[in-house]
This record gives C-alpha cells, structure tokens and sequence, in this order.
C-alpha cells in the first residue's frame, strides 16, 4: 500500500511539473512576437548581429541582437502587428534574403535569417575601423577628427585627390559652419576664421601644419592605386551583456534635421536640438510623438542651428544658439521663447553661443554660457561677465602661455563653472562669486576633455575625446580618476552617471555606446544598428535599469538603448 502511495506521489508531482513546465514554455513563446536564427555558412550560428525591425508606414525601428546560439527574439510588446522589414549590422556579412516579415497578434512569427559574406566590407566600415586600418602616427590620423562632424571618413579615403588638392579641399571646408552637412552646407558668418568669408590669413606654422596633413591624406586615400595601401581591419561583434539590449530609433519628420543633443525632462519626454535649423524638438517616447517648435531667427545671414540643450530646475528648456548669437529659453508651457543676447552679438565667430548651463539657476538667478568666449549670465540684470583664465596666473608661469578655452561645460551643487578643454588636457573651475579661474590638469596627456555631466556627488563625469577614456574629477577633492574604453579610437563625446553607479559614454567614431561599472571597471559596449554620430549622452533615471538617449546627429533620428540587465 506505501508503495503504491509512493508511485501515485511521483506520478502527481511528474504531472503538475509537466503542466508548469508547459505554461513556462508557452509563455515564453508567448512573450515574443518576432524570433528565429541568425546563421552563415561561414560561422554557423551567430552571435551578435543586430535584427532590425521597421513596420510599413512607421518611424520607429526596434532592434534587438542574436544570443551565444545565433537566436534572436523581439518583445510581443515592442512590435505592433503587421508587415515589417528587416535588416542586419554584422560587419563583414549582408542578409542574403532581405524579404518582409508579417507579425501576427495571436501567435509568435519565427524568421530564420541566413547571411552571406559581402563582397565591398569597406562600405560597412565606421570611422574608428577606418582610423584603425590606416598607416601613420596616431598624431597624423587624429587630424581627420574634426572632419567626422559633418561627413564620414569614407569621403576621405575614397577620394583621389593628391596633397596640393587636399590642401585647396581643406581650405574650402573652413568656409563651412559647424552645423553643415555635404547636403546642406552653411556659410561661416562673416569675418569667420579663413576662406573667402573672412579677412585672416593662415600663420606660417599652420601653412606647414596644412601641407603635412595633405601629404599624409594623399597616402590613405585612392590618389595613387586603386586599392587601400593597408588591410582593412573591423571590431569584433557584441558578445555576452552586450547583446542584451533593446534599441530603438524613432525618425525625425525632416530628413534634414541634426539633433544634436538629447535629453530627458522629469515627465519622461526627450528634448533635442537641430545643430543646422531653427527649431527644438520633443519626443514623446510613449506615443512616438514628436512635435517641432519654430526658435525665432536672430539673423537670417548668419549660420541657422543650436547645440547645447539642458532643463532647468522650473522644467523650462535652455539652448545655445551657436551663431545667431542668443542664449534661449523655451516654456513649455506657453510655448514661448526668450531670448538673451551676446554683447558680441552679430560680430559671427565672435558672438557664437554653443553651450549654456542651467540647472543650478536656483541658486543664483545665473547661466554660464561657453563658446568662443565663456560667460556668466545674470538674467536679472542681463549683464554678461567674461571669464578671463589667465587673470590670477603669474605672466611668468608656464600656464600663461597655454589655452584653457572651454567647449563643455558644467556647473556643481553651488553653480560654479567647471571648463572642458577640448583643444588641451584641463579642467578650469570658475568660482560662481569671484570669478578666480583654477585649471585641473588631467592625468593622461593632450586628453581632450569635450562634455560631461556633474553627479549628485559633485563628481564631474567627462570624456576624454582624443584619450579614449572616461574622466571622473572629484571636486571636493580635486583627483581625477581615468577610465580606458577598450576600443579603440571610439571617441567619446560625452559622459554621465546613472542612479545605480554605471558611467555611460558614446563614441563619436565608432557607433558604440559604453556601459561602465564604476566600482568593478567592467565595461559593456554596445553596438548602435547604423553609422551614428553621436554627440550629447543622456540618462532617464525613472527606469529600472535607467535608460540611455541620444540623437544621431547624421541620422536625423532620436535613439533609446535600454540594457536588459542591471
């Protein structure tokens, strides 16, 4: 009888397993909408590649990546039902049946992807593959830097033009604002530096400077055969964590736009400048949303466009307006602008406002501005005070001799003005009541600190653009801790804390946004689905993990990367 008792035990625990090992299954085939197997003849199954999915009609691409086993699997909650494209990013491969895909509401759709080799992998390559493969001193290559904010480096090395054209191309592209692109270039404002808009001529140094750099692009370009004199070398796929993300882009309703920054207000939606029109954009990423307000023109001779974007402590949308040489704020609101003007205004270069810092108004009814030149703003008065570096520098100190000149800029918890050098290696701290400039000298050498973001720690969080790193400065005090990034020539823009320690940056060059655990030092790099020009980085902290944006800023897309583990 026991015996019996035992055997009807085991049978009703088999059962019960058998129907929660069947609910788990099914809901797991349940939970997804859109799966298959990522495989090539080459490889077998793959790991790594990045699925895309775009409905018919639709601005939003999802983009999820392949496992260890070559498996892919779109969320039921990502995709809505209906016909979708797909396409891939494996550099070295092409999906060999690019066919659209019907989603189905009731049930999972499965899609086997087959790849191919491709035949012309040199159209795959992003611009920190290309520097990779090039002969030459990473001095020499670090001079094509500059080039990556209006066009890819493919340009360059297709082109066949020999060192005296390359130095009449240069010299045209100093013509050129910031904010152009091959499509829609813009003029620099009058008296701008070189070119036919301006009255100064080249010094004799950078005359040589220029003619050196020309020999060299002659050696990396088509100038002298019809093939590359250099292998051509690629990064390897996402592996492990980095191929647990979900990605989104959602498409901007002007092809043309540049947004250049992003970042999220306190209801979730997601702010961007255009870098090359008058307008500020929000994106509600509930909805897809997004709608475009008109930034009134200051001067419609000078170069159109904004770059830094930031929300101060009322909600209130702050940006720097580049050449048309204001300071704006935008009330969400009443949907109205105001609008500060440089004392340099409408003297071009000399009036560009690039950056402008607001989230410390509170403290003192004041914004620092940072451009050609850096400015305290008192918005009560309108008195704009200039930062002068070198004021408590001895003339016969070393320091004297050098450029603090700032491109990012931030402010701590007491709204002091932190200077990012990107043309040199300092910190500068402006103090918010004297104005007594102290530079910081970053450990690695010519780091090139860009932008970066200052946590609730008044911890400054910042990229080393030309050091390939991440740079943390404790202000209180005044270390500098440095952080490598594994890739090479990835170029960071920007940098920023998350609410659960990992620091985040975007690499400029070569589409990979970098995850790092600040206490181990263990470092996710995640691969964007296209060539992405990558500028301001943002966080949303109210999503667990938080969630990472930024604009393409090539792309004329807005594009959100969630991590999938913690």
């Amino acid at each position: 009888m026991m015996r019996l008792r035992f055997w009807v035990f085991i049978i009703v625990v088999l059962v019960i397993l058998g129907i929660s090992l069947g609910r788990t299954e099914a809901q797991s085939s349940s939970a997804a909408t859109l799966t298959g197997r990522v495989s090539s003849q080459e490889e077998g199954a793959m790991e790594g590649v990045l699925v895309s999915a775009k409905r018919t009609g639709s601005k939003i691409t999802v983009t999820v990546a392949s496992n260890e086993h070559g498996e892919y699997s779109f969320p039921r909650n990502r995709l809505e039902p209906g016909q979708y494209s797909i396409r891939i990013r494996a550099v070295g491969y092409e999906l060999e049946d690019p066919r659209p895909v019907e989603v189905n509401a009731e049930k999972s759709t499965t899609l086997d992807l087959k790849l191919r080799k491709t035949q012309d992998v040199s159209r795959q390559l992003s611009n920190g593959e290309w520097l990779m493969s090039m002969t030459g001193t990473e001095e020499q290559k670090q001079n094509f830097l500059g080039c990556t904010t209006c066009h890819t480096l493919e340009r360059i090395v297709r082109s066949q033009h020999d060192a005296a054209e390359w130095i009449q191309v240069w010299r045209r592209m100093t013509e050129y604002a910031q904010g152009s692109t091959p499509a829609r270039p813009q003029r620099r404002p009058s008296g701008g530096r070189g070119g036919s808009g301006g009255d100064m001529e080249p010094s004799l140094a950078q005359q040589n400077r220029l003619a050196k750099t020309a020999e060299y692009a002659a050696t990396i370009n088509l100038s002298g055969s019809s093939k590359w004199p250099y292998e051509l070398k690629t990064l390897p796929r996402p592996k492990g964590k980095a191929t647990k993300v979900i990605i989104t882009e959602y498409d901007l309703p002007r092809p043309e736009a540049l947004p250049h920054d992003a970042v999220a207000d306190s209801q979730g939606n997601v702010w961007y400048s255009d870098f090359g029109s008058q307008f500020l954009g929000k994106l509600d990423p509930k909805t897809g949303k997004i709608i475009e307000y008109a930034v009134p023109l200051m001067h419609s001779e000078e170069p159109k466009g904004a770059l830094d974007i930031g929300v101060d402590p009322e909600g209130k949308i702050w940006m720097g307006m580049m050449y048309q040489g204001v300071i704006a704020r935008f009330d969400p609101n009443t949907e109205k602008f105001d609008t500060w003007k440089s004392p340099k205004f409408g003297q071009g270069d000399a009036a560009r406002t690039a950056m402008v810092t607001p989230t410390r108004l509170n403290v003192d009814g004041k914004v620092w501005v940072g451009a050609d030149d850096e400015y305290q703003v008192d918005l009560k008065t309108g008195q704009w005070t200039a930062i002068d570096y070198k004021r408590d520098i001895p003339k016969d100190s070393p320091l004297a001799k050098l450029s603090f000149g700032s491109y990012g800029v931030a402010v701590d918890s007491k709204n002091n003005f932190y200077g990012l050098n990107l043309g040199g290696e300092f910190v500068t701290r402006v103090n918010a009541e004297t104005m007594t400039a102290t530079p910081f000298r970053t450990p690695t050498p010519n780091s090139g600190p860009r932008r970066g973001h200052m946590d609730d720690q008044d911890r400054l969080w910042f990229a080393e653009f030309r050091g390939n790193k991440i740079g943390m400065f404790e202000t209180k005090t005044e270390k500098f801790m440095e952080y490598a990034i594994p890739a090479p020539w990835t170029n960071p823009y920007d940098a920023v804390l998350d609410k659960t320690g990992y620091a985040w940056t975007g690499g400029m060059s070569n589409d990979h946004i970098v995850r790092m655990n600040t206490k181990t030092g263990e470092t996710t790099e995640y691969l964007l689905p296209r060539m992405t020009n990558v500028r301001r980085v943002n966080i949303d902290n109210s999503t667990n993990p938080p969630t990472f944006w930024v604009g393409n800023n090539l792309g004329s897309s807005i594009i959100k990367l969630e991590p999938l583990e913690p």
